[in-house]
């Protein structure tokens, strides 16, 4: 891609995860992501919310682009480098690093050993990315309560099931 901060095309974003080294698995994942976000977001707009239709739509299918280099927790920050690479907008990438659960806290950020950062979600289309995002198992959809079970069953702080437990009651549709 040669223009800085072009929006990306449906299969676009799908190119670009497969060339960044993304696996089959991932790349259905995203796409699963991508359409329950779109779902999300489009009721929301129909509903009077002033939510970028489009954004969503790339940023699902790119969130989980660090995977090609990570599946650890610095996934997000892995995924920015590839949109820094590519040259995309900075909207994007900032839905790749915001997408974790409902977001990590810069103190969360410290203990955990990623850089001193805010990583929570703050637009409407950060935040429905990474709702759809807890809503998604691979490439089934689940449940809030299954999303919040499966927390807990990793040993989850509270702090992190209260903040999807929010995030989902702020977006308003599970």
């Amino acid at each position: 891609m040669t223009e800085i901060n072009k929006m990306l095309s449906r299969e676009d974003a799908l190119h670009l995860l497969k060339v960044s080294g993304c696996s089959e698995k991932v790349i259905s994942h995203c796409i699963t992501v991508a359409d329950v976000a779109l779902e999300i977001a489009s009721k929301l707009k129909v509903n009077g919310k002033d939510v970028d239709i489009e954004l969503v739509e790339i940023g699902g299918l790119l969130h989980d682009i660090g995977r090609a280099k990570s599946h650890g927790i610095d996934h997000a920050l892995a995924g920015v480098d590839i949109a820094k690479e590519n040259n995309l907008e900075p909207r994007i990438m900032e839905i790749i690093k915001r997408h974790i659960g409902a977001g990590i806290t810069r103190e969360e950020a410290k203990k955990i050993g990623l850089p001193d950062e805010d990583y929570m979600p703050v637009t409407l289309e950060q935040k429905i990315v990474a709702h759809a995002d807890n809503l998604v198992m691979g490439t089934e959809r689940i449940s809030l309560d299954r999303c919040l079970r499966k927390m807990q069953e990793k040993h989850v702080n509270i702090e992190s099931i209260e903040r999807v437990k929010v995030l989902a009651e702020e977006i308003g549709i599970y």
